[in-house]
């Protein structure tokens, strides 16, 4: 069914669609799940357009007219016009409208889209297809609310999907408003009348689209062998239409017939935001446009705004209308909104959030500028905004200036919303004129009030060079100057006078402040050259400095030298004097010094050099006499005055020589040496010097001091001595001359203590002594002091003296065993007995040890085990004490058989049923101890040796004769033997069969079909005091046999003869290992004898 909604008037307002892809989308509305499309009739003027509503009623519409139409299902309406003209349908703007022109009308592009031309001549013609009912379509009108009447919402056909041509290519399904499923067959192929199916997998298909006409541009959207796919990106409410083509190896192309289909209709596009078309202090009118109504006409729109609040947005406004007045507002604010269109299916998004103000009042005039800081050519000046404006507004600002008599009135410096600037390229020292202005949207405000600033002067440049006002002075100079040629804008206040030394450097004092432009410099130097400059300071700052002008002062004859001194040491005859130039030299050089003397102050002065030197000696003067001493200096004025006086004396002469000292033995070890005092020579003798020794030239100092007597201490008696004594006097720069040398001889007396004493070890005693009882001691004789020595005491343990003669080595005997003695000796002479000597410490050696007790733990036949003394088995070779075990031989001599600290030893490769004889002896560091009694041992007898497997010989049925080797009888005793039988296979006990002196047996009675063992063993019979003894070997390996029938027994015999021989075999070979490890054994048992007793010993 088609509708129509009649508008004779004007047509609504439509807003252009963007173009998504290359084909156009088309407005849309959706209306629940229904597709509808808004196609535009246009009704030329003249022109009139007949339609039948739906209640069957005629309407005739007069042009011009744009009509809608609406169609449910998204297709064209059939539009039938008179003879001679033709519909086309022409895009403009995203809306299709169908124009009818005369046949012959030309078409101007630029005037309308181009058409798609294919797609008009299926408009012109009945097509069953798109109308269901008769020729005559009705067009019910819609209303302006934009609701459909619900015969429209309830009576619409469902989405219908068509075919144009030929047979059916697929099936469109689940159409939504932007995605549609389509699916396809397989094609068909005939042979010979029949149809075939092909597999898919032979098959590439290719799915292109268009949405401008059937006849309109294709394009690819999938390309694979899947047979159904999702078209994505689909346009709501917009006509499509798809084919399908297959390719593979053997079969052309083939294409598919178009399928139409309309996708559904959906919410809105998000509008433009809104513009604003007009403002108040209290109100904001704003206008917007529809967008895309998607296939659903729009029926309202929803304006928010955030109140002025910069907060959450709040509903102002939601109707059809599209423009809306915000009102009761505040000025000067700012207001936020935002737009949103509502369709049937659903609400739009929001457009972009727009910020717009409310219009205000020009602000109040602002507080004049500040200074805030001036310079010489530049001004920077802050101001705040005007009270009661807020924050929020936005102002700027223009600060005006009007320069101090120029005559050119105000002149805008700056325009900007700073609140502050700094004005450039001002004149220095100029007044300035400032008014601020405040500007708003709104307007400009009325000027501040005018304030003055004022630049601050330029420094003034430098005054002129000084220059010498009259007559330079030794002492001062007057100096004078210019003012600067360039004040920089302001009166000098003060000038500034430096000075320095021109050989100084860059050190410069200032020695004049005033506004004077002279100065007199005084408390000069004379003869010193002087640097001077000057500069000025005024409200601008501080000038350079002038150029510099020297001056130098007038000079004048020397000041006071100091009084001159020694140099070094006064002489007897010579004093050398030295001194320094004058602390003032009056401006010029030093040239030469005058040097006077007298005898005393009151003497007449004589001059005694004049030259430029700072050193003189002077000569011919008397020792130990005082003179007075007078300098002065000149330069080339003139002298200057006499320094002060100098009183110098010449050194004292030396004493006369010291007279030959008096000595007085007090005792054989002291002497007291005296002398007199000799004539001093004009220096007072301050000490005396005593030289002593025993060899005349090499004596060495032992007194020094004022006394004319020292007792001599120390010496040794019997010994000559010589002496002699030297003066000092104070000041001398040497030592007097020596007396004459004395001699003295000790008297002789007790001998010298004994300096060296020691112990003699044992290796260096020519004779072995029982070293714990005695003890050998040797000393070195001492100085005997004039009388031969005698003998000497020797003094040991508590307080013994023994007297000795004349030796010097002495052994004390008779001592106590391991005990610590103190040994000490003094030597004799006639006079007496002289000191001890230091004391040594020697200690006895400890007793040798006693025998330990001997006793045997082990008899064997061919070993004895011996252990002796308490002690572990295998001693420490640190063990103190250690052991030494003798054995008799055959010749009867005792040899030793093991030395060393262990506690048994283990005699070996001893003969059977032998006695052997033993004694042993302990030693250690003391020495060795006594032999023990001798000990005697006797080893047993040695058993049989073991026997070979015996025979077992068939003789009848049932009976057996065992044989097996004899034995010799051993040192006289007889053998005796046992055989031993076992029945059965498994290991039974065995049973005696037989004990007796005969080496076969004969067993009867046996068993048949039995297996039998037997096995034999020796044994010896001896006759000793306790009676008879019988002692058996080892037994022999089993020999295994069966009692079998008499015609079985030679291979049983063989059987177990074989088997003997193979048990007497195995038996040799073992025989034969034992004497190997048993010789190997032996040998490293000697040789660990030979290392003990030979190397560690």
């Amino acid at each position: 069914e088609w509708f129509s909604d009649m508008m004779a008037d004007q047509p609504p307002p439509l807003e252009a669609t963007p173009i998504l892809n290359e084909v156009p989308l088309l407005p849309h509305m959706v209306n629940g799940d229904s597709i509808q499309q808004v196609i535009l009739v246009q009704v030329n003027p003249g022109e009139t357009f007949t339609i039948t509503t739906e209640d069957g009623h005629i309407q005739c519409i007069q042009g011009p007219a744009h009509v809608p139409m609406m169609s449910p299902n998204g297709s064209m309406p059939p539009i039938f016009v008179p003879p001679g003209y033709v519909s086309q349908v022409v895009e403009e703007n995203g809306v299709r409208k169908v124009v009818v022109l005369p046949h012959s009308a030309e078409f101007h592009p630029s005037m309308h889209p181009p058409p798609p031309p294919p797609h008009v001549p299926h408009y012109m013609h009945h097509h069953h297809a798109l109308l269901p009912h008769p020729p005559h379509p009705v067009y019910p009108p819609v209303p302006g609310t934009g609701e459909l009447p619900p015969q429209f919402i309830h009576q619409h056909p469902p989405p219908h999907v068509f075919q144009e041509q030929g047979e059916s290519a697929g099936d469109v399904s689940d159409i939504q408003a932007r995605s549609a499923v389509l699916s396809w067959n397989l094609p068909v192929s005939s042979q010979n009348g029949e149809s075939h199916s092909h597999s898919p997998a032979a098959f590439t298909f290719e799915v292109a689209i268009s949405n401008s006409g059937k006849n309109g541009k294709f394009k690819s959207v999938y390309v694979g062998e899947e047979l159904t796919i999702t078209l994505p990106d689909l346009r709501p409410a917009t006509d499509y239409h798809v084919r399908v083509s297959a390719t593979s190896s053997s079969i052309k192309e083939s294409v598919s017939e178009l399928v139409s289909f309309t996708t559904e209709s959906c919410e809105p596009d998000c509008p433009a935001a809104p513009k604003l078309i007009n403002r108040t202090k209290n109100s904001l009118s704003l206008q917007w446009k529809s967008s895309n109504d998607n296939g659903s006409k729009i029926t309202n729109f929803l304006l928010e705004w955030d109140e002025g609040k910069n907060g959450p947005f709040k509903e102002c406004y939601y109707g059809h209308l599209k423009q809306y007045k915000l009102t009761k507002l505040s000025p000067s604010t700012k207001y936020s909104l935002r737009l949103a269109a509502k369709n049937d299916i659903g609400m739009s998004g929001f457009s972009e959030t727009v910020t717009y103000y409310t219009a205000g009042i020009v602000p109040p005039p602002p507080a004049p500028p500040v200074l805030v800081e001036a310079g010489v050519t530049w001004l920077s000046l802050k101001w705040s905004p005007p009270n009661g404006v807020s924050s929020d507004d936005s102002l700027t600002y223009s600060l005006d200036m009007e320069e101090e008599g120029s005559g050119y009135g105000f002149q805008p410096q700056y325009n900007g919303d700073e609140l502050s600037c700094t004005l450039r390229n001002l004149r220095r020292s100029t007044s300035y004129k400032f008014r601020l202005f405040a500007y708003n949207s709104e307007g400009k405000s009325s000027p501040s009030e005018v304030v003055e600033h004022s630049t601050n002067p330029d420094k003034p440049g430098p005054p002129s060079k000084p220059t010498v006002k009259g007559k330079i002075h030794s002492h001062s100079v007057k100096v004078a100057w210019e003012p600067p040629k360039d004040n920089g804008g302001s009166d000098i206040s003060k000038y500034f006078l430096e000075i320095s030394e021109a050989l100084i450097g860059n050190k410069w004092d200032t020695i004049y402040s005033g506004s004077q432009r002279e100065h007199t410099c005084d408390h000069l130097r004379p003869g010193t050259s002087y640097r001077l400059r000057v500069y000025c300071v005024s409200k601008g700052g501080e000038s350079q400095a002038s150029d510099v002008m020297t001056v130098t002062t007038s000079a004048v004859p020397p000041g006071p030298c100091h009084a001159p001194c020694l140099a070094g040491k006064a002489k007897p005859k010579e004093i050398t004097l030295q001194w320094g130039p004058p602390s003032v030299d009056g401006g010029s050089d030093i040239t030469e010094y005058i040097v006077e003397m007298a005898n005393s102050e009151q003497d007449e002065r004589r001059q005694v050099y004049q030259g430029p030197a700072s050193e003189y000696a002077v000569s011919n003067l008397l020792p130990g006499r005082t003179y007075c001493f007078w300098i002065r200096a000149a330069n080339k004025v003139g002298f200057g005055p006499h320094s002060d006086k100098a009183e110098i004396s010449t050194a004292p002469g030396p004493p006369d020589q010291c007279c030959k000292p008096v000595i007085t033995c007090k005792n054989a070890t002291s002497v007291i040496v005296s002398w007199e005092s000799p004539a001093c020579n004009g220096a007072e003798i301050s000490e005396y010097r005593l030289d002593w020794g025993q060899v005349e030239g090499s004596m060495h100092v032992i007194y020094t001091g004022p006394c004319q007597s020292y007792e001599v201490k120390g010496l040794t008696p019997a010994t000559t001595y010589y002496c002699r004594s030297l003066f000092q006097a104070v000041n001398i720069s040497g030592v007097g001359l020596f007396g004459e040398t004395g001699v003295v001889t000790t008297p002789a007396s007790v001998p010298a203590a004994v300096s060296v004493l020691h112990l003699l070890e044992e290796d260096q005693m020519e004779i072995s002594l029982p070293l714990s009882t005695c003890l050998a001691i040797q000393w070195e004789e001492p100085c005997c002091h004039g009388s031969e020595i005698t003998g000497y005491n020797i003094e040991y343990g508590e307080k013994q003296l023994v007297t000795v003669g004349r030796n010097t080595s002495h052994v004390l005997e008779n001592l106590l065993p391991d005990t610590l003695y103190r040994i000490r000796i003094q030597a004799i002479n006639s006079f007496g007995v002289g000191p001890f000597s230091h004391s040594i410490k020697a200690k006895t050696k400890p007793l040798p040890p006693d025998p330990p007790h001997l006793e045997c733990v082990v008899f064997s036949y061919q070993s004895l085990k011996l252990k002796w003394g308490e002690g572990p088995s295998r001693a420490l070779i640190t063990n103190p004490t250690q052991f030494n075990l003798q054995m008799e031989d055959r010749f009867g001599r005792f040899v030793t058989v093991y030395s060393g600290p262990c506690h048994t030893y283990k005699v070996q490769r001893l003969s059977e049923s032998t006695t052997y004889y033993f004694k042993i002896q302990a030693y250690n560091d003391a020495g060795e101890g006594e032999f023990s009694e001798v000990y005697a041992f006797t080893t047993t007898k040695s058993p049989p040796a073991s026997l070979k497997a015996p025979k077992a010989n068939q003789l009848e049925e049932n009976t057996y004769e065992i044989t097996w080797e004899p034995l010799q009888p051993m040192k006289g005793d007889s053998i005796v033997y046992i055989l031993q039988l076992a029945a059965g296979r498994e290991e039974v006990s065995y049973s005696q069969v037989y004990k007796g002196p005969e080496t076969s047996f004969r067993l009867t009675s046996l068993q048949t079909n039995c297996e039998y063992r037997i096995r034999v063993c020796a044994g010896r019979q001896s006759q000793d005091s306790t009676g008879s003894q019988e002692l058996y070997g080892p037994y022999s390996p089993s020999t295994v046999f069966s009692s079998q029938k008499q015609e079985l027994v030679p291979q049983c015999a063989d059987l177990t003869t074989e088997l003997a021989e193979s048990k007497k075999t195995l038996r040799e070979e073992r025989f034969i290992a034992i004497v190997l490890l048993c010789g190997f054994a032996v040998v490293a048992i000697l040789f660990a004898v030979v290392i003990q007793y030979f190397v560690i010993k």
